[in-house]
C-alpha cells in the first residue's frame, strides 16, 4: 500500500495565530488542545488538515509549496474579498479579461496562496 498525506505542514512564527486565519478561511476548526503560545497548532477542515509549526527562522523566499483554493459557494473574486478581510492581502493578479486566471494572496505571515475559479464559473 501507498503512503497517504496526513496533512500539509506550515513552519510559521504564530503557530495558533495563523492556524486561526486559515481556519476561518477553510471554515475549518483548530484542535481541541490547540491555544495561544502553543508551538503547533492543528486545522482540520472539508478535504484537508493543515498542521502549523512555529519556528525561529524568517520567510525570506517565495514558498516552493502552496495551496490553491477553489471556492465551493461563491465566485472566485467575492472568495479574495472575502479572505482580504481575513488579514491576506493581495500579492498578483492574474485574472484574464475572458473570465480565466487565479488570484495569488499573503496570508497574514506572508506565506502565498492561490484563489480560482469556482466549479459553475468553470462550467459557465
Amino acid at each position: 500500500m501507498s503512503s497517504l498525506i496526513r496533512h500539509i505542514t506550515i513552519d510559521c512564527s504564530d503557530a495558533y495565530r495563523l492556524a486561526q486565519f486559515w481556519a476561518a478561511v477553510l471554515d475549518g476548526s483548530l484542535a481541541d488542545d490547540d491555544f495561544p503560545g502553543d508551538p503547533e497548532a492543528l486545522v482540520r477542515a472539508p478535504g484537508a488538515t493543515l498542521l502549523f509549526v512555529t519556528v525561529t527562522d524568517a520567510k525570506t523566499v517565495k514558498n516552493r509549496v502552496h495551496v490553491d483554493l477553489q471556492p465551493q459557494d461563491r465566485s472566485r473574486d467575492e472568495e479574495v474579498d472575502r479572505v482580504v478581510a481575513l488579514g491576506a492581502t493581495v500579492v498578483g493578479d492574474h485574472r484574464r479579461p475572458d473570465g480565466t486566471g487565479w488570484v495569488t494572496l499573503a496570508d497574514p505571515e506572508g506565506n502565498e496562496f492561490c484563489v480560482e475559479r469556482s466549479l459553475a464559473e468553470r462550467a459557465g
